[in-house]
């Protein structure tokens, strides 16, 4: 199973992780991936700088434009499975 942390503090939430959520859930319930796919809140702990964030495994994301998340997404849980 994959986990995916997503910053919910102010700063990354305001900036975008409010919407990347949304994105992360709609991707995840449209390719069946709910069950293989932890998802959970976080903070990033001091680096709001970077901001928005995100952790998908022990991989930190940072500055995660939501028009790029799809494709992150994409390369990440779908392409690295096959």
């Amino acid at each position: 199973m994959v986990t995916i942390r997503i910053c919910m503090g102010s700063s990354c939430f305001s900036r975008g992780n409010r919407e990347n959520l949304e994105i992360i859930e709609a991707f995840l319930k449209s390719r069946n991936l709910e069950n293989r796919v932890e998802l959970a809140g976080s903070l990033c702990e001091n680096n709001c700088p970077e901001g928005p964030i995100l952790w998908i495994g022990d991989v930190q994301y940072t500055q995660v434009d939501p028009e790029q998340l799809q494709d992150l997404l994409q390369r990440i849980l779908i392409d690295n499975e096959q």
